[in-house]
């Protein structure tokens, strides 16, 4: 794999296989079961599945709308507190990780950093795309004040913004996870410096 492949989240089918061999000595079907489990990987986890739920949520939310189930003020109602709830702990989560967890568990497995790196990376394209997603937000709630036809459209440029995003997320997560969990079933939470 070339470094456009590992860093473009849309192509990237999974981290580069020579950053899978904790994976591969921990798959995930093992993963509910191991002793280190619990703790920062089970958070870690769980963490995640929010962003996956919240992002299912704005999609279909975005799509009840478009297919006519909610009403305008309905749908703002609805939209405006998980949208910002979504991104803003996105956002935070992103900036923790980066600051403070990458470092230490690159420290911490010196093979992985190229894969911290790629995460890193991934970190900055998703912000690009939030800040995109945050922008058809923002054009589709004005929209809707102005006619149908304006805001068909721009609950499509927002529905194809959150799909880029949600999308990119799915894969991100997936990988982050691979390379981290993995990495705590191996040293447990006091075998890793944070």
């Amino acid at each position: 794999m070339n470094d456009r492949n590992e860093a473009d989240l849309l192509t990237r089918a999974g981290l580069p296989d020579d950053l899978r061999y904790l994976v591969d000595k921990y798959p995930r079907s093992d993963w509910a079961a191991h002793d280190n489990i619990g703790g920062m990987a089970q958070f870690w986890l769980q963490r995640h599945d929010m962003f996956r739920e919240l992002g299912g949520l704005l999609t279909n939310g975005i799509g009840e709308y478009r297919e006519g189930r909610m009403t305008a003020p309905d749908f703002a109602q609805w939209f405006a507190p998980r949208l910002n709830f979504f991104l803003g702990h996105l956002d935070g989560h992103h900036n923790v990780e980066d600051q403070h967890y990458f470092p230490a568990f690159a420290r911490a497995e010196p093979r992985l950093k190229r894969g911290f790196d790629i995460l890193d990376s991934d970190h900055h394209a998703i912000h690009e795309a939030l800040e995109l997603n945050a922008e058809a937000a923002n054009g589709f709630l004005r929209a809707l004040e102005e006619s149908a036809d304006r805001q068909r459209f721009a609950a499509d440029a927002y529905a194809e913004a959150n799909a880029r995003l949600v999308a990119m997320l799915a894969r991100h997560l997936d990988d982050e996870e691979d390379l981290i969990i993995p990495l705590i079933l191996d040293r447990g939470d006091t075998g890793l410096p944070v």
